[in-house]
């Protein structure tokens, strides 16, 4: 094997997915209907295409994925809403109103006020009834309204802010404003995209708590010479005195897209301005050779104290954020900044054949680096970089998501989970629990979106085949302490629910309103729906963020203009759209990088 030798609205159809998603949004000024209209016109099928699919005998690979029957995609929708319904009906019996669902002992669970230091229980639960938040919209996408809106009444009638908690600034934007934020937005939509599903009496009370908890979380973002937030901030008396000052780019660096919502839902500019300022400091840090970023950072003296750059946790969201910040605020310097990130993520984090596709060689992989020089550092990934595939369908590079998402499933395959680190040069796990994550799941869903192969109903059936055999449990779903032998911890976290099920939900639900309406949305990082609305790319405010010494500018961008890649929209050959996404001997090959057979 050549890796052992080295250390190293989502409502459109094939994968013209890349193109109209640009275009519907209106993105891309130089980018557009010249070469979507090529690609729907040069590109039209031709009866040969479908000749090649019947020559010669199919292989297992054929056999197993090349088609999906409409009454096993409509039980697997059934199953998948069975299995949100079975975790939140049981988190709301035994655990409500605390923050999450211990699901083998059916009790609730707090912060663990006994032991502060416990951020991995603190960091997240502020008591504040975290899963009935953050599964608000789940929801609705799943249909069930009159739930929905006794959820929404039991969180205006219960749950305040006023807690002596000490969260972490990310989870709690993330999982709490985020969710306050959609759910409102979808209570007043006029478009109704979910039928008329506004209250009566409802007076934007979600979207005031929402406010009400951004204010406790600016406190993070003063005392800091660099802009760049402290990392944890209790609810009612702000920073600690004895905070740390070392804090994650993805945690310090993705908080526009929530804070820019609400800032131009009131009005106010102090929101986006404080989460634009700290992107803003974080890029400025950026190293002059490779143009990467580290993966912690002094807030106060602007020094790399994790120098390494990947795609995984420490960084993930942060790359995440920029594009789709750019999708719903159309601030060009969002897109300009993520351009430019990509190509150092392409020109250093990036090994394996050029082609996913075609030619000889290994499979990309994208590796973890120094990023000062792009040495690798370690030969693990991570399973939070499996949102990468996703990403790379909303940038338009179908291929490349096709191929890294293939070797994320085929570990998958391999453990019936993904294991918090897998090390690609042993082929065996290096951090071995799972804690139920949707990020594979989430690039499933976006890739049937692109491409609507019925090679993703069956990942998607093989993951939640394996969910419901692994980790159910008397009252829920439960962590995987570890994926070989599948030992469970007590934990189910609230992204499974607002996350995990709603995709997979999704994925086998055609018709569901999101799928059908003339709407476009998009999903925050933590699975939230947000529309692509002309309202949130109008400021209430004059402009006050001009660009400052060392923000990207055009010419920092490989051909010196402002264009979204297009550039694999054609590379997409016609015949593909009717057989596998990823020819079988490219999948036989990762099937045996990662220990298959």
């Amino acid at each position: 094997m050549q890796w052992k030798s080295i250390l190293v609205g989502l409502v459109v159809h094939r994968l013209t997915f890349s193109c109209l998603l640009w275009l519907a949004f209106g993105l891309g000024p130089s980018w557009g209907r010249t070469s979507c209209a090529k690609l729907g016109e040069e590109n039209s099928p031709k009866k040969s295409s479908y000749l090649s699919l019947f020559e010669g005998d199919r292989d297992e690979y054929d056999r197993r994925y090349s088609s999906f029957p409409d009454t096993l995609k409509l039980k697997m929708k059934g199953m998948a809403k069975d299995m949100f319904f079975f975790g939140y009906d049981n988190y709301m019996k035994y655990a409500f109103p605390e923050d999450e669902l211990n699901p083998i002992d059916c009790q609730g669970r707090g912060p663990d006020v006994l032991n502060p230091s416990n951020i991995n229980i603190n960091d997240v639960l502020g008591n504040y009834s975290l899963t009935l938040i953050d599964t608000l919209d789940t929801l609705l996408v799943l249909g069930n309204v009159s739930e929905f809106h006794r959820a929404v009444k039991l969180v205006i009638d219960t749950v305040s802010f006023d807690k002596d908690s000490t969260v972490q600034v990310f989870e709690a934007n993330i999982r709490i404003l985020g969710s306050l934020i959609s759910a409102h937005i979808l209570l007043t939509d006029p478009k109704h995209p979910f039928g008329d599903v506004g209250l009566d009496d409802y007076d934007n009370e979600l979207l005031h708590l929402a406010h009400d908890l951004a204010v406790r979380l600016l406190p993070a973002f003063e005392n800091t010479s660099t802009g760049i937030p402290h990392p944890r901030v209790n609810l009612k008396s702000g920073v600690s005195p004895d905070s740390i000052n070392e804090t994650c780019t993805s945690g310090a660096g993705s908080l526009l897209v929530e804070f820019g919502i609400l800032s131009r839902l009131i009005g106010d500019s102090t929101f986006e301005w404080v989460a634009r300022r700290a992107v803003r400091a974080l890029w400025n840090l950026r190293s002059n050779e490779t143009g990467l970023l580290g993966n912690v950072v002094n807030i106060q003296t602007g020094q790399w104290v994790g120098m390494q750059s990947g795609l995984g946790a420490g960084m993930d969201s942060f790359y995440e954020y920029l594009l789709k910040s750019y999708i719903l605020f159309g601030e060009k310097e969002d897109y300009l900044m993520f351009q430019a990130s990509y190509e150092s993520i392409q020109n250093h984090l990036r090994m394996g054949r050029e082609s996913c596709n075609e030619g000889e060689g290994d499979p990309p992989l994208y590796v973890n680096v120094n990023m000062f020089n792009g040495q690798i550092m370690n030969t693990w990934i991570d399973s939070l970089q499996a949102f990468f595939p996703g990403l790379l369908v909303l940038n338009g590079d179908v291929e490349e998501a096709i191929c890294m998402h293939a070797f994320y499933y085929a570990i998958w395959k391999r453990f019936g989970a993904l294991p918090e680190r897998y090390n690609w040069q042993l082929q065996a796990p290096d951090v071995l629990f799972y804690p139920l994550r949707p990020e594979l799941v989430e690039s499933t869903y976006l890739l049937y979106q692109a491409t609507k192969n019925p090679f993703y109903l069956h990942v998607g059936m093989d993951i939640l085949e394996s969910l419901e055999k692994n980790a159910k449990v008397r009252c829920g779903y439960a962590t995987l302490h570890h994926v070989v032998d599948k030992s469970k911890e007590d934990r189910m976290e609230s992204f499974f629910l607002s996350e995990t099920c709603k995709y997979l939900y999704l994925l086998f639900d055609d018709d569901n309103p999101l799928h059908k309406s003339e709407n476009k949305y998009i999903f925050t990082t933590e699975g939230h729906v947000v529309p692509i609305d002309a309202r949130f790319r109008e400021k209430q405010w004059n402009d006050l963020f001009p660009c400052e010494e060392g923000v990207v500018t055009d010419q920092e961008t490989s051909n010196g203009s402002f264009s979204i890649n297009n550039s694999n929209c054609d590379r997409v050959s016609e015949e593909r759209r009717y057989s596998l996404p990823l020819k079988s001997v490219y999948m036989r090959q990762i099937d045996h990088m990662v220990g298959l057979f």
